[in-house]
């Protein structure tokens, strides 16, 4: 028999923590119920997380501090839970790490989506990029290489060029796809988020700041590019393999 994924919240209203055992034991999952940092530090050392659901405002501590702590030392993901809905918390929040961003009060049934749609994320194999090297698991594209297997964006002489877990997965995801235009909506739910609120700014941003560090000119970009009414496209036609 497969195990059920085991999910961790970190929520410090008593009520919401019980709610979310019952939402995800009713559905197949392991729920690990814990109310702060401190708890979910306790029950990293002997549980191991398939995902994270964090409270972004919890109780005297930053759900985003915890979030950036995972993505510091663990590969799980991690989903946020907020009653906020400011733009600026939702692009924060996928930046330092979350995978997906729901705001409360949230519909049952599209929060259980969300997390089967990030573990599936998660646990699929990644797709092979066009004229990448299947060992190293590298790209090379105008003079930079993206090193799949370390998640990581090199420039001249193989220094990294520092990306957000938001701009990395962007990038990664171009690549998967050169030539290929696609649409704001289908990017954010590639990065996970809100698709009713948003969704142009959230994209756009993201895209500028990853212009800016792959682009000699961000305001005429080479591979990047917008097509006007449908969306994003990287142009591949320099993409070369990489010992």
């Amino acid at each position: 028999m497969l195990s059920r994924p085991v999910i961790g919240i970190v929520d410090d209203e008593a009520s919401m923590r019980d709610a979310l055992v019952a939402l995800l034991t009713d559905n197949q999952f392991d729920a690990v119920p814990m109310a702060s940092i401190a708890e979910f530090q306790d029950a990293q050392a002997h549980t191991s997380f398939d995902l994270v659901l964090i409270d972004l405002q919890l109780r005297d501590e930053s759900g985003l501090e915890l979030a950036m702590s995972i993505r510091r030392a663990l590969d799980i993901p991690i989903v946020m839970l907020t009653g906020r809905g400011d733009e600026t918390d939702k692009i924060v929040g996928l930046e330092v790490g979350a995978d997906d961003y729901v705001l409360k009060p949230f519909n049952p049934r599209e929060l259980i989506a969300r997390i089967r749609a990030v573990l599936r994320r998660y646990g699929q194999p990644m797709r092979p990029v066009l004229d990448a090297d299947a060992d190293s698991r590298r790209v090379s594209f105008g003079r930079f290489v993206v090193d799949q297997k370390q998640r990581a964006l090199l420039g001249a002489d193989d220094q990294e060029i520092p990306l957000t877990n938001a701009e990395y997965r962007l990038l990664d995801y171009f690549l998967s796809r050169p030539n290929v235009i696609i649409t704001r909506v289908d990017l954010l739910a590639e990065l996970g988020g809100d698709l009713t609120k948003y969704v142009d700014r959230t994209v756009d941003v993201l895209i500028l700041r990853l212009r800016r560090k792959i682009e000699e000119n961000p305001s005429k970009p080479v591979h990047l590019q917008t097509r006007r009414g449908q969306g994003y496209i990287f142009v591949a036609h320099d993409l070369k393999r990489s010992a």
